[in-house]
């Protein structure tokens, strides 16, 4: 699955018109009637439905809906909110057909009766704006709306709520409410960005026809259950320790020796091959007596040539609990340095702001997990700004300094050097917890030394992170009482999911 802006939505209904000769009113037939099989499920034979239709593709949509259902013996009522020379194109074609058909429609000037049929509807159906819209909503739009959600009716929407933007724009946000909305083809970046993506409610898309290269050509991912299974590695039968990477951990300090206890658990569980763990020696004991399957390195022994120990390993992770002093700067400066693979995460991204400049210079990969308020400090921003356009901020950052960033969010966003982004769509609300990135950490360093890219592996941590968080609540625990050594014990489960 793809997620695709409204220029790119744009391009690809153009290039399917002109390059493979579909017409512009067989695709909108095919959206309604796709959006339309998907309505039946809400509705009994005594539902009335209400649909509102706009001017554009979107008001097409809805007469094609509107005709299917009536077609189908369903009461409906349909107002068109535009006025009649705003209905243009293939929207014009289909209100043709629809009053071709005998059915009955209700203007927008005609105020006095309106307002009494949507009150009326058992469900509503939105198809007044699509991915065109931006800004504020105007009357008579505003007020529609705001009567929308102050029923206690179930809403659908076609391919957007009206009043939310395919992505990000300034300005306040009132938008439909809906229940569920049905994405055509593929979601918009604004069904993952936070201020945004309640008013879908639930989402799912529709296939309307259009050429599947059109769309693979998009470069932004939703990853899925089909994407990990066909990416995570197997282990071949012969396989062994060495084949599987050999990983350090560097982090922990006296008053968060379990953030790294944590990192290390969660690369033990998701495949590492050999893994150590290195900390001050007042952390170590406290660590060892839990994970006993990793080797251990004391960063506080003076005798320590800290830059030659690190070079037997594939990849490292830093920065989990690791505290801000003068040694922990130290030790970040060596691994930046290094030329291995690293994932810098936690107190490690505190120190990172000075070192930005050398990471477009380091050969090996960097990996970097900000959450919004560690994003935002990177890049002299608030935290709000970040919420709102983590698209964009990512993408630019990525291929600023060159790093594979790992934006962590309800819908985490992994971007590449080259500004290619997947969209993670698993975990839950359990997660917002002191932990649970300590654990993300843990499964990213396992990940990458495994065979495949390191998008996919990447993608697949995150994935793989949050289907542990909802495996978990589905009978053993709650959002509220999900720890992050809970959702280690569900990575087997996890795992298991994603390579049966």
């Amino acid at each position: 699955m793809k997620s695709v802006t409204a220029k790119e939505m744009y391009n690809i209904d153009r290039k399917a018109m002109e390059d493979y000769h579909l017409s512009g009113v067989l695709l909108m037939e095919n959206a309604g009637r796709a959006i339309t099989e998907k309505v039946l499920k809400h509705l009994s034979k005594d539902s009335i439905v209400v649909v509102l239709v706009g001017a554009g593709n979107n008001g097409g949509d809805g007469f094609v809906i509107a005709r299917t259902l009536a077609n189908l013996g369903f009461q409906v009522n349909l107002i068109q909110i535009a006025f009649d020379q705003q209905i243009k194109g293939d929207a014009a074609e289909h209100k043709a057909i629809y009053l071709k058909f005998g059915y009955q429609m209700t203007q927008i000037n005609q105020t006095d009766i309106y307002q009494d049929i949507i009150q009326s509807a058992d469900v509503i159906i939105d198809a007044m704006l699509g991915i065109g819209f931006q800004g504020e909503l105007k009357e008579p739009y505003r007020s529609i709306v705001k009567l929308i959600n102050s029923l206690n009716k179930t809403v659908i929407a076609v391919d957007l709520p009206s009043g939310v933007p395919a992505e990000t724009v300034d300005g306040p946000t009132l938008a439909v409410q809906a229940d569920i909305t049905y994405c055509i083809e593929a979601p918009k970046p604004s069904a993952f960005i936070e201020r945004y993506a309640n008013f879908y409610g639930e989402w799912e898309t529709v296939e309307i026809g259009l050429p599947k290269s059109l769309l693979e050509a998009c470069k932004t991912d939703v990853w899925t259950l089909d994407k990990v299974k066909q990416t995570l590695p197997k282990r071949d039968k012969h396989s062994h320790k060495g084949s599987h990477g050999r990983g350090l951990v560097i982090g922990g300090h006296k008053e968060m020796p379990g953030a790294v206890r944590l990192t290390a658990t969660a690369a033990l569980r998701s495949g590492v091959g050999l893994l150590t763990v290195g900390s001050t020696s007042d952390v170590l004991p406290i660590v060892a007596s839990a994970v006993t399957e990793a080797t251990y390195m004391d960063l506080t022994d003076p005798k320590l040539d800290f830059e030659s120990r690190i070079q037997p390993f594939d990849a490292i992770a830093i920065g989990m609990g690791m505290g801000r002093s003068d040694l922990s700067r130290q030790w970040l400066d060596a691994v930046i340095e290094s030329d291995k693979p690293i994932i810098i995460d936690a107190d490690g991204l505190y120190f990172l702001k000075s070192h930005l400049a050398k990471l477009a210079e380091r050969k090996a990969p960097t990996i970097l997990t900000p959450h919004p308020g560690e994003m935002a400090m990177l890049i002299d921003q608030t935290i709000q700004y970040v919420k709102n356009n983590p698209f964009e901020v990512a993408k630019d950052f990525a291929k600023n300094y060159q790093v594979y960033l790992v934006l962590k969010g309800a819908y985490t966003i992994v971007t590449c050097p080259n500004g290619e982004q997947t969209i993670n769509t698993t975990g839950n609300p359990g997660l917002a917890k002191g932990g649970s990135g300590d654990c993300l950490a843990g499964i990213i360093l396992a990940q990458i030394m495994q065979k495949g890219s390191l998008k996919s592996s990447l993608a697949n941590a995150c994935y793989i992170h949050g289907l542990a968080a909802d495996l978990a609540i589905e009978d053993h625990h709650s959002t509220t009482d999900l720890l992050a050594t809970d959702l280690i014990n569900f990575l087997p489960d996890a795992f298991r999911k994603c390579l049966n």
